[in-house]
C-alpha cells in the first residue's frame, strides 16, 4: 500500500454551473471529489488528503491534510462558484501545501479538476511540469466539460510530469454517465493492481451497504462480517441437507422395519425426505387395508355384528372397562339393552329385519358357545318345557 499524501485541486469557476454533467458540473466534481477520498484512505490508514480551489479571488487551501471526511464534505459544502481559474498558479500552491506536510514519508500526488478553459499555452504548462516532476510530485488531471480545447495541452503536461507511470490524464466527455461512474475503474481511483478499492461499487462510487468506512468504519466492519457469517451458514445449510437426506433414509428405513418405506425413503435422497404426513398416510392406508382384509368373506349380516361388536369394545377387540368378562356377555344377550343402544345410534332403525337377525344371531352364537351360565328361571322354565314334551 503506498503511503501518499494528496491535494485535490477544484474548479469552481462560472463554467462549474452548466447541467451536461448530471446534475451540475460542479456537484459531480463533489461526487466525485468523495470518490476519491474514500479510495486513497482506504488503500492506507495513514494516508491523507488535502482540498483547494483554483477560481474566486485566488487559490484557496480550503482543508489541510488530514483522514476525516467530515471536514472534506464540510468544505465542498461551502465552496461558492466564481471567477476563473489560474492553472498554473493553483499547482504551484499545491505544490508549496505538499512541501509542508506533516509526515515526510508521504509521497506527493497533485489532483487537478478541469472544468472550464486552460488559459495557459502549452510551453507555460510543460515547463511547470518538469518543475514538478524535478520535485518528485505526481499529478493526475481529471479532464472534463471543455475537453476538446483542453485534451491537447493537459497531455502534453502530463506527458512532462510523468515519471514511471505515476501520473494520469483522464478525459470525461458529457453524458448521461456520472463523473464518478467513469473514476471509479480509472488508474487515479484504481489501486496498484489496477482494481478498484473493495468497498466502492460499480453504481456511482457509492458504498458497500451503503455505509462509508469512513465515516463509520465499526458498522460497516460489522455488516460485512455479518454478511461473510450469513454466507458461510447458508454454505454448511445446503451442504447439510445433502448429508442429513442419506441419512434420514437410512435411519427412517430401519425404524419402521418396511421395505417400501425403506425403498421409498432411500430412493427420495436425491430429492425430497419422508415428511411426517407421508408416514401418516402410509399407516393409513395400512390400516384400511387391514380391516379390509378382515371383512373380506363375511356377509352382510356378519359384518353388521362386527361392526356392533366393535362399537362395544376397543379397536383390539377387548371390551371396554364396564364391559369386561361375563358382564358384557350379559349385556350382548339382553335385548333391551342392545335395542336402547342401537336406538341411541342416529340412523338406525331397530325395527329392521336385518337388524333383528343380527340380535337373534348374538344370542344363538353365545347359546352354542356354552360359556355363559344359566340362572335359575330360565333352567326351570327349561325343565318346564321337557316336561311338557314328554
Amino acid at each position: 500500500m503506498v503511503l501518499e499524501a494528496s491535494i485535490l485541486v477544484l474548479d469552481n469557476s462560472e463554467w462549474m454551473r452548466n447541467g451536461d454533467y448530471t446534475p451540475t458540473r460542479l456537484e459531480a466534481q463533489a461526487d466525485a471529489v468523495n470518490l476519491i477520498f474514500g479510495a486513497k484512505t482506504q488503500s492506507n490508514p495513514e494516508n491523507t488528503v488535502s482540498l483547494m480551489t483554483m477560481a474566486g479571488k485566488s487559490p484557496k487551501v480550503l482543508v489541510t491534510f488530514t483522514s476525516d471526511i467530515g471536514k472534506i464534505l464540510s468544505a465542498l459544502h461551502n465552496v461558492a462558484i466564481g471567477g476563473q481559474v489560474s492553472f498554473t498558479t493553483s499547482v504551484q500552491i499545491a505544490q508549496l501545501a505538499l512541501k509542508h506536510r506533516q509526515n515526510k514519508n508521504q509521497r506527493q500526488r497533485i489532483i487537478v479538476f478541469v472544468g472550464s478553459p486552460v488559459e495557459e499555452d502549452e510551453k507555460t504548462l510543460v515547463k511547470l511540469a518538469k518543475k514538478l516532476k524535478k520535485n518528485n510530485i505526481a499529478v493526475d488531471v481529471i479532464n472534463f466539460g471543455e475537453e476538446a480545447e483542453n485534451t491537447t495541452k493537459l497531455e502534453a503536461f502530463v506527458a512532462a510530469v510523468n515519471n514511471n507511470d505515476n501520473s494520469n490524464l483522464v478525459t470525461v466527455p458529457p453524458g448521461p454517465h456520472l463523473l464518478s461512474d467513469v473514476l471509479v475503474s480509472s488508474s487515479i481511483v484504481a489501486g496498484e493492481d489496477g482494481s478498484a478499492p473493495a468497498y466502492v461499487s460499480s453504481g456511482g462510487g457509492s458504498y458497500e451497504f451503503g455505509v462509508d468506512p469512513n465515516l463509520d468504519p465499526e458498522l460497516a466492519l460489522a455488516l460485512r462480517i455479518s454478511l461473510e457469517e450469513e454466507r458461510a451458514r447458508q454454505e454448511a445449510a445446503s451442504g447439510g441437507n445433502k448429508t442429513e437426506g442419506g441419512a434420514d433414509a437410512s435411519s427412517t428405513g430401519a425404524a419402521t422395519g418396511s421395505t417400501d418405506a425403506a425403498a421409498t425413503a432411500a430412493g427420495g435422497a436425491g430429492s425430497a425426505m419422508v415428511t411426517d404426513d407421508d408416514l401418516l398416510a402410509q399407516a393409513l392406508a395400512s390400516s384400511q387395508a387391514d380391516g379390509d382384509h378382515d371383512m373380506e368373506g363375511l356377509t352382510e349380516e356378519q359384518e353388521m355384528q362386527r361392526a356392533i361388536q366393535m362399537s362395544m369394545t376397543g379397536n383390539d377387540g377387548s371390551a371396554g372397562s364396564a364391559n369386561k368378562g361375563g358382564d358384557f356377555d350379559e349385556a350382548m344377550q339382553d335385548p333391551d339393552f342392545m335395542n336402547s343402544v342401537l336406538g341411541s345410534l342416529s340412523g338406525v332403525d331397530t325395527t329392521d329385519p336385518r337388524i333383528q337377525n343380527v340380535l337373534q344371531g348374538f344370542s344363538s352364537a353365545s347359546n352354542n358357545t356354552g360359556d355363559k351360565p344359566k340362572d335359575d328361571k330360565a333352567k326351570q322354565d327349561e325343565d318346564k318345557k321337557d316336561d311338557e314334551s314328554k
